[in-house]
């Protein structure tokens, strides 16, 4: 298959993970980005077992773990700081063979930009048509045009190759809740684990990184587009400042201007991730909230599994029936999944959050785990 030409729409971590998949089989690739340059400004990225072993067909899984902190364990508490209940990353490595790392966003980019020649990049380029031309679809965008065997449309949860491939696709919907996301400046001591707090209507979470810095999350039942007038770090200092320790010592060590706001959002299912020669990856197919921790995860197994489909297959539309075979049903199966546990998580009705919180105490510590094997337990 040497020579087979594919574009890639959208150059974040599935996009990129893509194009090496490809490019390690032969294909001749090209990544169109709508951003001037490929990085990302995003905070922490949670990588489980199954996202370890996809970059590890990829040649990069050694590289990454290099980057990451493997933290002694976490889990949920509530709003007094109180467990309810604990995980071991020492028993996820057990149970799944390997552990749970928590990387910089930025840093598993660069390392897939790193992995890929620079001719292979298109920054600034737009894609705004999708022509189908014989044994080829002719991809238009705001710096020319080019023609593929295969087009993936791997552009976030407003894709443009769903819109213009799909367009009976229903809008994303909002999940109800905004989200918070920082890194913290490096402490004075690593914190002994990390955990999720879980308050009425509002959630707080912290894992650590390298450097000795800390990922911090937050969540809060808001209408959309709401804005903070006084800005997000003060907002957030507003909201969970005087929650249990150590919530107020981690707010102090963000910067005020490194807080990043986020509404959540998920897609909902779509007939079929494939249409001819085009294919739909990561968030453009299935974006999720992010309380499982496997948005980056499940598209680092679609670019995987894509490209496995597309060596056993020649013909490029019976090979993406396959993909869209074996991934469609995982992916929604996850997004429901994670959208009922932030739904549960945002409770703010008090009888209910505190039925939620005696669940989550009386659960036995091994059960979340095993509820977990079916999307941890992933093998290419």
């Amino acid at each position: 298959m040497t020579g087979r030409t594919a574009v890639v729409v959208g150059g974040g971590i599935g996009g990129l993970a893509t194009a090496l998949a490809l490019r390690r089989q032969g294909w001749r690739v090209e990544v169109c980005e709508r951003a001037p340059e490929f990085t990302e400004i995003g905070a922490g990225l949670s990588l489980w077992p199954n996202a370890l072993r996809a970059l590890a067909v990829l040649g990069l899984a050694d590289r990454v773990r290099e980057l990451g902190a493997v933290e002694s364990g976490g889990g949920v508490r509530d709003r007094a700081g109180r467990w309810l209940a604990r995980t071991d990353n020492a028993e996820i490595e057990r149970r799944f063979g390997l552990p749970l790392i928590v990387v910089h966003r930025a840093d598993l980019v660069r390392v897939l930009v790193e992995a890929l020649p620079e001719r292979t990049l298109r920054p600034s380029a737009t894609v705004t048509a999708l022509h189908d031309d014989g044994d080829a679809v002719l991809v238009e965008h705001d710096r020319g045009s080019v023609s593929a065997e295969l087009v993936v449309g791997a552009d976030g949860l407003r894709s443009t190759v769903r819109s213009l491939r799909w367009p009976e696709a229903r809008p994303p919907r909002y999940a109800g809740y905004t989200a918070w996301r920082m890194i913290t400046e490096p402490l004075p001591a690593p914190l002994s684990s990390g955990a999720s707090i879980w308050g009425r209507g509002e959630r707080f979470g912290f894992t650590s990184m390298p450097g000795v810095r800390v990922y911090c999350f937050a969540t809060a039942t808001v209408p959309a587009d709401e804005n903070s007038p006084d800005g997000e770090w003060a907002e957030l200092h507003r909201r969970f400042g005087a929650w249990a320790e150590p919530i107020p010592a981690l707010l102090a060590a963000v910067p005020e201007d490194g807080v990043l706001r986020h509404d959540i959002y998920d897609l909902p299912p779509l007939p079929g991730y494939a249409a001819g020669r085009v294919a739909l990856l990561g968030d453009a197919a299935h974006a999720m909230t992010p309380n499982l921790g496997q948005g980056a995860c499940q598209a680092l197994e679609d670019a995987v599994v894509l490209a496995a489909c597309l060596d056993r297959t020649p013909d490029v539309a019976s090979a993406l029936a396959d993909y869209d075979r074996r991934r469609r049903s995982r992916t929604q199966n996850v997004v429901r999944r994670s959208a009922r546990l932030g739904a549960v998580g945002q409770w703010s009705w008090p009888p209910a959050a505190l039925a939620r919180d005696l669940t989550a105490r009386l659960t036995p510590s091994g059960a979340s785990l095993r509820s977990m094997a079916p999307i941890l337990g992933w093998r290419p």
